[in-house]
């Protein structure tokens, strides 16, 4: 009876821990502080890509927090995706705060897009881990008061190379016009702020091409020159906003949900669960 049980338990509760191993638990305290011990902070890759929004990120892309997403993406360990979810929304929160839009407590209404995994890689892992942890991270925004909703409408247009082992520009150069809104997304975009969902952040090339995408189906006219948007630059964000304030026209922002002037966002955020160390230190500067 004792085997049986035993069995039987692990139907139902985890072996081990996503982050160290140790058995019996989804996250050891340890770990659940890795992940969630930390304010989200703003991250950026060095090199930054053209066109990339402010990212925010829960922890730095190492030990245990490596773990948990490599556990949950590729064993399918799918009990880590309420934690992960977690952590995410966090980061989605960090970003609304700073447009100054908060209200009553609660941010505004939020959409969440998650980029896309190409079909292959979802068939063989069997789920979606992103879409996944955007449904969990959508449901504690909502328990926060925030009326969040999923809305994966980013698709792959064509083909692209496995970006490991790529470096920034060749990652730029692979996934440049990947992406699209799929037919009828660009409704679901105008109700809300739209928050772009990733687990990990390395070079900034995945988020800035969803980011192209969305303004080029909402009809936001900035980072629509391809060319543009495959230039890897080494410039300050400064500089870089100085040039796009000569390409977009007066901003106008989002209050209390309502839509702007184009009826879409005008400005767009993103929010990882995690991303290199060396991203997180021009906080520091």
């Amino acid at each position: 009876m004792r085997g049986w049980w035993q069995d039987l338990t692990d139907l139902v509760l985890p072996a081990e821990c996503g982050g160290c191993g140790r058995p019996r638990t989804v996250l050891c305290p340890e770990c659940r502080a890795a992940l969630h011990g930390s304010a989200p902070r703003r991250v950026r890759p060095v090199p930054e890509p053209a066109g990339l929004p402010v990212v925010h990120a829960a922890a730095a892309y190492e030990g245990a927090v490596r773990a948990m997403l490599l556990a949950h993406k590729e064993r399918g360990v799918l009990m880590l995706a309420r934690p992960l979810g977690r952590a995410l929304a966090g980061c989605v929160g960090a970003g609304l705060g700073e447009t100054g839009d908060r209200a009553g407590g609660a941010w505004p209404s939020v959409l969440l897009v998650p980029v896309p995994s190409a079909r292959r890689a979802v068939r063989a892992r069997g789920h979606d881990p992103m879409r996944r942890i955007a449904l969990a991270a959508a449901g504690e925004l909502r328990r926060a008061g925030t009326a969040a909703r999923v809305a994966a409408v980013l698709r792959q247009r064509r083909a692209v190379a496995d970006q490991s082992g790529l470096g920034s520009r060749q990652r730029l150069a692979n996934l440049a016009g990947a992406l699209e809104v799929a037919e009828g997304g660009a409704r679901l975009l105008a109700d809300g702020p739209v928050v772009l969902v990733d687990d990990l952040m390395t070079t900034g090339a995945s988020l800035a091409e969803a980011a192209r995408a969305v303004r080029a189906a909402v009809g936001h006219p900035r980072m629509r020159d391809p060319e543009v948007y495959a230039r890897v630059t080494g410039e300050a964000r400064g500089e870089r906003r100085a040039r796009e304030a000569t390409e977009v026209p007066a901003r106008v922002r989002w209050s209390a949900g309502k839509p702007a002037a184009h009826g879409a966002t005008e400005e767009i955020h993103a929010a990882v669960i995690a991303a290199p160390p060396d991203s997180f230190e021009f906080n520091r500067n």
